[in-house]
């Protein structure tokens, strides 16, 4: 047997194509500085012609292009997150330029007091990130912090780590978020379980880490405000919206989505109530009543214009386009992987090795994310590789949905300088590099591995 023969037909040369591919991805994205989603199709490319796939199911024929890995691949996840993700972006835009995130935090703060300002703020990340991306969530509630931390007279950090901690696990575990809607696409598992399982999973990883943690270490590095930072945000509170408004609204689309899961396994088969449940509770059906909603309530009712409304959409779509062409080149890497045999190999080395397959996608997702920073990369490339394997297992729909948490937990772990988030984290709360790595890194590390032991403590009992 040649060498290509050894690496096409064999489970060691599988798993060798595997490793070089993936490091090979990395060396792209790393060191060439490409594009991930360009790093993703040209290593998706090599890998199939090096496993000697044949090139019309690669890339198609002029007449059965549509047959192709490469359109499968992608065109088979953008068309069950596009909407969502879009969506869900839109509505997360409404609700901030309305004012809602003030709205929340500043109810929470009078609500728990000042001695209890930083639980307050931990609460106002969990609820508000969930329809708002990560950096946003910063932008918008980190003004609030800087008032809450000058009028405590204590370390900002026993403010600001809480609220961080309350953004990223909705923005790891919970969808509408691109990283676990990605997985659970690729995984092909139910959003209303990724809801209830990542709720499990995160809320408890956001108190070991948000709570306790912060706490802890809030105490022992003091860091002031800076007095620049403390500005009004132009909104007075005649302008903000009712807490109620605000607070229904983000609920809306969740609510319908957990209804839409379990009215189909509650309510009688084929009946009325279990079709409307069905209609209502698809993410995409959930997600635009809720947009239609808070557009007509939070926009058109409270004073803005079609064209205001129109710009406030095109804005805040722009980041989405790369966010969906990641996602869809790391689901054309997982079908090549998949079509080349390599998920099998990766399968039965994992059961020779009494591995777990969730303990081993966690450790695939945290080398992914400290080698190369992006949280996304991390999900979507983890979820591609561990597909094929998942798929010869045959989980339930609450197993993939631990799976997909414990990718996710995975997917936050250690972010450091090769991390935008570390960057904004650092400049807004005017942390230096070695104070973000004791207080940020740190606490994204107690936030991943707590969220992956909730996950595989579940595991264990499903």
């Amino acid at each position: 047997m040649n060498a290509v023969d050894w690496l096409q037909q064999t489970t060691g040369g599988l798993l060798t194509l595997a490793a070089i591919s993936i490091a090979v991805l990395l060396l792209l994205i790393i060191r060439v500085r490409m594009e991930p989603f360009i790093a993703l199709i040209v290593v998706g490319l090599l890998t199939a012609l090096a496993a000697g796939l044949p090139v019309g199911s690669i890339v198609g024929t002029a007449q059965k292009a549509s047959d192709s890995l490469l359109e499968k691949g992608f065109g088979g996840i953008l068309g069950h997150i596009a909407a969502i993700i879009g969506l869900g972006t839109l509505l997360g835009a409404i609700l901030e330029r309305s004012g809602g995130a003030r709205v929340l935090t500043g109810a929470l703060l009078r609500a728990f007091g000042e001695k209890r300002a930083p639980l307050a703020m931990g609460i106002a990340g969990l609820i508000f990130g969930i329809p708002v991306f990560f950096d946003i969530g910063i932008f918008v509630l980190a003004p609030l912090v800087y008032v809450a931390a000058k009028q405590g007279g204590r370390s900002m950090l026993l403010y600001c780590l809480p609220l961080l901690a309350g953004l990223s696990v909705t923005h790891a575990f919970l969808p509408p978020h691109p990283g676990p809607v990605a997985a659970a696409g690729l995984l092909g598992v139910d959003l209303g379980w990724i809801i209830l399982m990542g709720a499990v999973c995160g809320i408890p990883a956001w108190f070991i880490g948000g709570v306790l943690f912060s706490s802890w270490i809030g105490k022992r590095i003091d860091i002031p405000v800076p007095e620049e930072m403390l500005v009004d945000d132009g909104h007075g509170d005649e302008d903000r919206p009712p807490l109620a408004l605000v607070a229904a609204i983000i609920a809306v689309p969740l609510v319908l989505i957990l209804l839409g899961t379990f009215g189909s396994i509650l309510l009688p088969e084929n009946s009325v109530p279990a079709g409307i449940a069905t209609f209502v509770g698809t993410p995409a059906v959930a997600l635009t009543i809720a947009v239609l909603l808070a557009t007509w309530l939070l926009g058109t009712r409270r004073g803005m214009t079609r064209s205001q409304l129109t710009e406030l959409s095109a804005t805040a779509l722009r980041p989405v386009a790369m966010i969906l062409l990641v996602v869809g080149a790391g689901a054309f890497f997982g079908a090549v992987l998949s079509a080349t045999g390599i998920g099998k190999a990766v399968a039965g080395s994992l059961d020779s090795a009494g591995l777990p397959v969730i303990v081993a996608a966690y450790v695939i997702s945290c080398g992914m994310r400290i080698a190369q920073g992006s949280a996304t990369v991390a999900i979507v490339t983890t979820s591609g590789i561990v597909a094929p394997t998942v798929a010869e297992l045959g989980y339930s729909q609450v197993q993939l949905a631990l799976l997909v948490v414990a990718i996710s937990a995975g997917s936050i772990i250690a972010s450091h300088v090769n991390d935008g988030g570390f960057w904004i984290v650092s400049r807004y709360f005017g942390l230096t590099v070695p104070q973000t790595l004791k207080t940020w890194t740190a606490l994204e590390t107690v936030l991943s591995l707590s969220g992956f032991g909730a996950a595989a403590l579940v595991m264990a009992f499903v």
